[in-house]
């Protein structure tokens, strides 16, 4: 066993492989760039090393100052984690030639599954089925109008290279079939730098079920399916293990098919082979076909680690480190069900914004396993995925696991940030999930009422005012004046402004006003009481307030003395939504914009985000130019006055 390792990587995953290198007794040597030197996983490693700046090409992707710095610390392997150099077959060539073990599997294994095309075909060759399509080198327009014509409508354009949903294009008829290859072939050449594509047929009730599989370079095992369904845009949002209404029968082809397609390559470590179902008669044997393969360990590996009681670094490690494959085929097996939520700093009702900020606040429930990067004090920042943390519970029974993961949901409390808390919470409750009747498709078909706002209760609202108002911590000589009970007034943002009037009658005796509704706030010997309910948990940072309840609801006190002259909701400047780097810009001085159209393009939090314009008018100024970089809330284009 190494005594010794780097993990080239930052957040929640460098924190999981450090705890579990630890705990065996491996030092750990954390790299970080200039915003992570604070960071959670620098100060859980042994040592840590500077390596540049904040944006990734600055630091997590400079492959020789990373190895450098192994060498320098006396490393004797490479962690690389998921994202950043993980899929990088040229980084895995250069630690090995500087005498260094890659955690993972090998260059060439990682080349093999780099392209999907290539991919496809390798594994057909292997007996994996493949969904039917078109993988071919010939890229000519007419060729690939005439090979969808052969797979039938509907079909799926998908780029060679891609990833995330970037290059994909959904085509129904055969007339739609040129404009959307050249919508795919120009979004992939600006993603990845290489705009081939494939053609697949596209299935009518997709699921996406993975298989992990874990191999020593010769055998391979397989550690069962996790169901990766309930996505938005091709991003994963929960995730479970094992798939909901899998037969026998499936699970068995499944297995094997991973084994297979890992075999093939002479897999070494933990990899993820992905399948798209056709669930549209149930889960069928003939009804499954390999997409890719993920050459390294997966954001949701937790689910299948808590049903099969497998600490997947550890195997990785002890792999790695020449050990034989810790358990047989036949040693595995699966106990009960689990679920992970990805917890994210995105603003919900802005269509999934990713969001910035300070965690004043950010508790987990006992009953939950938290896998996180961040602590309270910690600052979500612009150069990196907002994911604050994976919340992953475990059941006897998928609804039993369903239940506590609704719970653990419920008990977890962030401020500082928005999140998609609510959002997971919501899913949680659909009836269709609830019941495992899902595909890639449910979120998109229900998102409105998943992303609907929970109203603010007037007992939320004097819960957020008592705490303003220094009213919970009270004491004997609490509420009165000389002659009569103290009367105080307050202002809370929730949305609206909120007016909140309260009588204190004594230390432990409040009656409030919330519009025409009266609340009544008794202290008993287990506390606070609103409107007959145990008072929530609250927290205060400055003037914001957040109430966990309902998901964290949060209320900004109003300073009647202060007001905001700039909140004119003016349409006539475009302003950047959070910190970022301007990728392009659209808009030139007299133009003129209809409302929606796109004026300028943000990269920031991993993704591109399109500026449009408020409004028809006609562009009276460009502030901002391509490479720019920007703060949250700089113009970047002005239109005319109207």
């Amino acid at each position: 066993m190494f005594n010794k390792i780097l993990i080239a990587n930052r957040g929640e995953i460098a924190c999981r492989v450090i705890e579990t290198a630890q705990s065996m007794g491996v030092s750990c040597v954390a790299v970080y760039s200039e915003v992570d030197a604070l960071a959670k996983h620098v100060r859980m490693a042994d040592q840590a090393v500077h390596i540049g700046g904040a944006a990734p090409a600055e630091s997590y992707l400079k492959g020789d100052v990373i190895i450098q710095a192994a060498l320098d610390t006396g490393a004797q392997a490479i962690h690389p984690g998921y994202g950043f150099l993980s899929e990088n077959p040229d980084f895995v060539d250069a630690v090995e030639a500087a005498g260094l073990t890659f955690i993972g599997p090998s260059a060439d294994a990682i080349r093999k599954m780099g392209l999907k095309d290539a991919a496809k075909a390798l594994m057909e060759q292997a007996g994996v089925p493949v969904v039917p399509g078109y993988h071919g080198e010939n890229q000519d327009p007419e060729h690939l109008a005439g090979a969808a014509d052969t797979i039938g409508y509907p079909v799926l354009i998908k780029a060679v290279a891609g990833g995330g949903g970037k290059g994909m294009r959904l085509v129904e008829r055969p007339e739609d079939f040129a404009a959307a290859l050249d919508s795919a072939r120009g979004e992939a050449r600006t993603a990845f730098g290489n705009d081939a594509v494939l053609v697949e047929k596209f299935v009518a009730k997709p699921r996406h079920i993975e298989v992990q599989v874990f191999g020593d370079g010769t055998h391979a095992v397989h550690l069962f399916e996790r169901d990766c369904s309930l996505q938005r845009r091709h991003q994963k949002v929960i995730e479970e293990a094992p798939a909901p209404s899998m037969t026998h029968e499936m699970r068995e082809a499944m297995g094997q098919a991973g084994v297979r397609a890992a075999e093939a390559i002479g897999y070494k470590g933990a990899g993820t082979v992905e399948f798209i179902v056709d669930a549209s008669e149930g889960l069928r044997p003939d009804r499954f076909w390999f997409m890719e393969m993920n050459t390294r360990l997966q954001v949701e590996h937790p689910v299948t680690e808590v049903i099969t009681g497998v600490d997947l670094v550890e195997w990785q490690l002890r792999v790695a480190s020449g050990e034989a494959l810790p358990k047989r085929q036949g040693d595995l097996s699966i106990n009960g069900h689990a679920f992970e939520a990805r917890l994210y700093a995105e603003d919900v009702p802005k269509g999934f914004l990713p969001a910035t900020g300070t965690l004043t606040h950010l508790k987990f429930p006992p009953s939950c396993r938290s896998d996180s990067g961040v602590r309270a004090g910690d600052t979500i920042s612009p150069w990196y995925d907002p994911m604050i943390a994976k919340v992953i519970v475990h059941g006897p029974t998928r609804a039993i696991a369903l239940e506590q993961l609704h719970r653990a949901l419920q008990q977890t409390e962030v401020a500082g940030t928005v999140t998609n808390l609510a959002f997971l919470g919501a899913l949680t409750r659909h009836k269709g999930f609830a019941a495992g009747d899902v595909d890639t498709g449910l979120i998109g078909r229900d998102l409105e009422m998943l992303t609907q706002d929970a109203p603010v209760s007037s007992a939320n609202c004097v819960a957020a005012a008592m705490t303003a108002l220094n009213l919970v911590e009270t004491g004997e000589e609490t509420g009165f004046s000389l002659w009569s009970p103290l009367h105080r007034a307050v202002q809370l943002m929730a949305g609206d402004v909120i007016d909140l009037d309260v009588q204190v009658e004594g230390p432990d005796r409040q009656v409030w006003q919330v519009g025409e509704d009266t609340i009544l706030a008794e202290r008993t010997a287990e506390g606070w009481s609103v409107a007959g309910s145990a008072m929530p948990r609250v927290a205060k940072a400055g003037t914001q307030i957040t109430v966990f309840e309902d998901y964290g609801q949060s209320f900004d006190i109003i300073d009647p003395l202060d007001r905001d002259t700039s909140a004119t909701g003016d349409t006539n400047v475009i302003e950047a939504p959070m910190p970022g780097l301007v990728k392009a810009v659209f808009a030139q001085v007299g133009q003129t914009v209809r409302e929606g159209d796109r004026l300028a393009i943000l990269e920031a939090m991993k993704m591109e985000h399109s500026l449009l314009a408020a409004r028809d008018g006609v562009v009276a100024e460009v502030l901002a130019e391509d490479g720019a970089q920007v703060e949250a809330g700089v113009a970047l284009v002005r239109l005319e006055e109207e």
